[in-house]
């Protein structure tokens, strides 16, 4: 006994039996083993909750994060499908005083609505059928730590009543029990949903939202972070992947600009699909824009050119008029978009943009024309083929 608790794993008593020691020491390798699997376990399992991103907005959001997890103040997060919410919450809870306490993760979209009131707060032998044996709730689970409701929003007003009652109270009955249960359990909540607009349309409970509203968080889309973002999230998913055991791949410039152009509507959990597809089904070490796009083809018809803005409303056409060639206002409604009637006359293009008569033959003089066209019918205003 005594040297069991100085470390040792086992003892063998006199007489020694050899049969003994061998079982005592297989068994002591199966649970190093083990031990070294969980370690390696817990590593991916954090590599892969480690937010990415370097973008100003990612930058505010993880300064709030820590601010926020020093508090035991109640959280909702909000934002579109697959930019992360979830990881925001495992980031609160691992930087808060509850580390070391249960992360308990409800997706409260996924639950039929007869089975939700069980799933949380538990239910009693036979309180139903099926019911053939005790089981604690969610909330009981992560006493002591945090509870994460995801998609809240698609709550049913009951089930929304019963969760306002355990938040105010922090007690709660099994289901077909007559015990009251306390706890100590820090909640965090997420949707994507409106819920200012589902209070409106009497979905929601407008006290509930109040009270999970202590303080918000909205996780930016995608696209509403830098390009850098988006190759930093590309390389750590291409890293994690070469970590799992695949060969280590890396995107190529041009592969890299599609990707920085794309619009992302699945936003990072798309980038992580997308990524993961490529690597099962690239043959080589570099991922060319040929390999995306013969397995991503919308990535061509909504990327934005390499060098355009990232804003939408200021992206320029790639082919037009060159804002340093004009000079003057009058010289800028001179290239407006002509009518379609009229847009293969140079002549009568001119004559409508408003110029006199001196400055369309000034503005002719100047023109160039595609190889093998160098002069005007003087009657149609038509280039005609030098012979």
């Amino acid at each position: 006994v005594k040297a069991t608790k100085l470390g040792a794993y086992d003892f063998i008593e006199k007489p020694l039996s050899l049969e003994k020691l061998l079982v005592t020491l297989q068994n002591s390798f199966q649970l190093r083993d083990l031990s070294r699997e969980n370690q390696n376990l817990r590593s991916r399992v954090a590599k892969s909750k480690v937010m990415v991103g370097e973008s100003p907005a990612m930058q505010q959001l993880k300064q709030a994060i820590r601010r926020v997890a020093a508090t035991n103040s109640w959280v909702l997060i909000t934002g579109e499908n697959g930019t992360g919410k979830e990881l925001v919450a495992h980031s609160i809870h691992a930087l808060s005083g509850r580390y070391e306490k249960p992360f308990i993760e409800v997706n409260c979209a996924a639950i039929p609505e007869e089975l939700i009131e069980s799933e949380l707060f538990g239910h009693e032998k036979g309180s139903f059928t099926g019911a053939h044996a005790l089981k604690r709730g969610k909330f009981d689970l992560a006493n002591g730590g945090t509870l994460f409701l995801d998609e809240i929003g698609d709550m049913s007003l009951k089930t929304q009543a019963k969760i306002l009652r355990i938040l105010q109270e922090q007690r709660f009955e099994r289901v077909g029990g007559a015990q009251t249960i306390e706890v100590d359990v820090r909640v965090i909540a997420a949707t994507n949903k409106d819920l200012e607009a589902a209070i409106r349309n009497n979905t929601f409970r407008e006290d509930l939202y109040y009270r999970l509203n202590v303080i918000p968080f909205r996780v930016p889309a995608l696209r509403e972070r830098s390009s850098d973002d988006i190759r930093l999230i590309a390389e750590h998913y291409l890293s994690e992947d070469a970590a799992a055991g695949t060969e280590p791949k890396r995107l190529a410039p041009d592969a890299l600009r599609l990707f920085e152009g794309y619009h992302w509507p699945g936003n990072v959990r798309e980038l992580k699909n997308t990524i993961e597809r490529l690597v099962i089904f690239s043959d080589t070490a570099e991922i060319s824009a040929e390999q995306v796009l013969a397995l991503i083809p919308q990535m061509a018809r909504s990327a934005v050119p390499a060098g355009a803005a990232a804003n939408p409303a200021l992206v320029t056409p790639q082919t037009g008029v060159g804002i340093g060639g004009i000079g003057t206002l009058k010289d800028a409604k001179s290239h407006r978009r002509p009518p379609r009637r009229l847009k293969s006359c140079p002549l009568k293009i001119s004559a409508q943009s408003g110029d006199s008569k001196w400055q369309r033959k000034s503005r002719l003089g100047r023109m160039t024309f595609p190889s093998g066209t160098s002069t005007w019918s003087s009657r149609r205003g038509w280039p005609t083929t030098r012979r």
